[in-house]
């Protein structure tokens, strides 16, 4: 007799073959790590574009004219694009070895 929330098919123990969450053995692959690094480029990038539009806010000038920010921009995405795919395995070991 099946119990309130039981699922027909299921068995006690086993998950699903899909489901590697909680599997600390799995890795990502490379097209997961680069479109995370992608991401965190975006990131990178916005936020520098973000700290430019404050300090023409408070400062009232920039440095550098309009395409200088966006051209900086562009190679702060670069750089925290390709730091975050550097990285992101290292950071993944350490996270898997801990085991709080």
């Amino acid at each position: 007799m099946a119990t309130e929330g039981d699922e027909g098919g299921s068995e006690g123990g086993k998950r699903e073959t899909g489901d590697r969450s909680g599997d600390p053995a799995a890795r990502p692959t490379k097209r997961a790590r680069a479109k995370s690094a992608a991401l965190w480029g975006l990131v990178g990038g916005f936020a520098f574009v973000v700290l430019a539009q404050g300090f023409l806010i408070v400062a009232g000038d920039l440095p550098v004219g309009y395409g200088g920010v966006v051209g900086l921009a562009v190679a702060v995405a670069v750089a925290s694009g390709g730091i975050a795919y550097a990285t992101e395995h290292r950071l993944r070991a350490k996270r898997v070895k801990r085991r709080t």
